[in-house]
């Protein structure tokens, strides 16, 4: 493929991003789902079709996802509810891998248990970017939305273990042993948590680069490669080390990046995050027609066969796995004489002990078992020789597309039926506490500040931050007390609020208009108004795009 048609083939594949994004804005439907349709589409149109390239995932498209969707993620529940994610992302996938691995062994003539079982690790992390886009537009509750992001960020390091351990086996350079293949697997899980949380700190060192906008970027697209990189080297997990680093970064972000580093650099993640999660969906489609060429030398009833075995133990065992985890511990806690958490709503949101799930949250989670593109790496990852590698690799795509598609246009409309959406009143009921203990503590500071530094400092510079101050804190005051008294899971309409948003906008649009009458004027030179124009952006970045407390 020429220079020309490459650059063409990208021109084209953001083209397509974005009108998937502009539908998807405007119809509700997946844009994961829409995205994979237009491969399949792309895959038997006329020309040279795109092979997925496991190294180029794995290396340079995997990382800066996990480093992003860990960011974004809380540190502090994650660990609250690391039992269940644990359960999810390490027993979950060793149980899906061996099932699976068991059934091709059983059913499935001319195919060994550790060939089985590596297509087993393959199909059975879940990646949770297609659930979670669609879930947190239905209101997925917060505690769902954790989990849903702790399992996804490490049963990939779980699946891709398995994957190398089985692979070996499989092609006889090495024989199976429990004792080594354990020993194995926490080795290589203990050195990607160790490399990542010295890159975490290793960045956190570096903090005075990350007080300049342009560096804290620089560094922090750095980060996920670093990371993986190193972890790769000294032959532990890449994966667990990316999202290690992420979770501790993002957790000390708030405290050791400037607002405008934080601005810039979030800005930069979103974009990477939107143009990466195309392409990778964009690539899953493409690869139909490379997967149904490989499969002229099965019979239909062995192919029948084989993606059965696997379509039925990732889509039953889910479920099954949530009900044995969730119910059963419950009542056998509460048999032992203990106590839900749920018992003790006083406790603050932050030292919550993780709670069991309700029955519609576990059928919820269950169906948040999308496959998506690490499930095509890693079986394409498989040596070109290896025993029945394309029937192996049309079970993945089938696995792919069954849960990408069918649980991707269905999730939302399950969350809906469910009934189980977030608290929004809770959410905003807390927000404004904290709103108002922030405000307090600022005006704290400025008593402080007057004591001494009194002869410095203008009275009426104090005072008129004192009134601003104050004004807020009425306002959030005024705000809370509407909500104690709601008895909706949705906030109450706040006229005056919106009002307030609508009047601010109203005078930012105003301001931007004079300022571009006095470009186009002569009286003001675009290098000025660039910078004008900025301190407006940023006004304006700070009003919610719709009412929200």
């Amino acid at each position: 493929m020429s220079h020309e048609e490459t650059l063409l083939l990208g021109l084209g594949a953001i083209a397509v991003i974005v009108v998937v994004h502009w539908i998807t804005g405007k119809t509700g439907l997946p844009a994961a789902v829409l995205l994979t349709i237009a491969g399949i589409t792309y895959a038997y149109l006329p020309g040279d079709n795109i092979e997925l390239e496991p190294d180029l995932i794995l290396t340079f498209i995997l990382p800066p996802l996990l480093y992003n969707a860990a960011l974004d993620s809380s540190l502090l529940d994650i660990r609250r509810n690391m039992r269940t994610v644990i359960s999810l992302s390490v027993a979950l996938v060793i149980a899906t891998a061996v099932l699976v691995g068991l059934g091709f062994s059983l059913f499935v003539t001319g195919v060994t248990l550790a060939a089985g079982i590596a297509l087993g690790a393959a199909v059975a992390p879940p990646d949770p970017v297609a659930a979670l886009a669609v879930g947190r537009k239905a209101g997925l509750p917060t505690n769902l939305v954790t989990l849903i992001q702790g399992e996804g960020l490490l049963n990939d390091a779980t699946a891709l273990t398995i994957l190398l351990v089985a692979s070996d086996v499989a092609t006889g350079e090495e024989h199976f042993s429990v004792k080594a293949t354990v020993g194995e697997f926490v080795l290589v899980a203990a050195g990607g948590v160790l490399v990542g949380w010295a890159v975490a700190y290793a960045v956190r060192f570096l903090r005075v680069l990350r007080a300049d906008p342009l560096s804290a970027n620089a560094v922090s697209l750095a980060t996920p490669l670093a990371a993986y990189s190193l972890a790769e080297w000294g032959h532990v997990s890449g994966v667990l080390a990316v999202v290690v680093a992420g979770l501790i970064i993002g957790h000390d972000t708030p405290r050791y990046a400037t607002g405008a580093s934080r601005l810039q650099t979030s800005a930069v993640w979103r974009l990477i995050d939107f143009l990466l999660e195309g392409v990778v969906f964009l690539l899953i489609g493409q690869q139909m027609r490379t997967v149904l060429e490989g499969l002229r030398a099965y019979d239909t009833s062995t192919i029948v066969i084989a993606v059965s075995v696997t379509l039925g133990v990732v889509l039953l065992l889910r479920p099954l796995w949530l009900v044995l985890t969730q119910l059963l511990p419950r009542s056998l806690h509460t048999r032992l004489g203990g106590q839900d958490d749920e018992q003790d709503p006083e406790l603050p949101a932050g030292r919550r002990r993780e709670m069991s799930l309700s029955g519609r949250e576990s059928a919820v989670l269950s169906w948040a078992g999308t496959r998506g593109v690490i499930t095509l790496a890693a079986v394409y990852s498989l040596p070109a020789d290896f025993p029945n590698r394309n029937l192996l690799a049309f079970c993945a795509f089938a696995v792919v597309l069954v849960t990408l598609i069918g649980q991707g246009l269905t999730f939302a409309p399950l969350v809906k039926w469910l009934g189980l959406r977030a608290n929004q009143t809770d959410k905003a009921r807390l927000r404004n506490e904290a709103r108002s203990a922030a405000v307090r503590a600022a005006l704290n500071r400025l008593d402080d500040i007057q004591l001494e530094q009194h002869d410095n400092i203008e009275n009426e510079a104090m005072e008129t931050m004192r009134r601003q101050l104050q004004i807020r804190l009425d306002r959030y005051r005024h705000r809370l007390n509407a909500l104690e008294q709601a008895d909706s899971p949705e906030p109450p309409p706040s006229p005056q609020y919106e009002a307030a948003l609508m009047v601010r906008q109203a005078v930012i649009d105003a301001e931007r208009e004079e300022l571009l009458r006095w470009r186009d004027a002569g009286r003001l030179d675009d290098e000025n108004l660039r910078v004008l124009n900025r301190e407006l952006d940023h006004e304006e970045l700070v009003l919610p795009q719709r009412p929200k407390s």
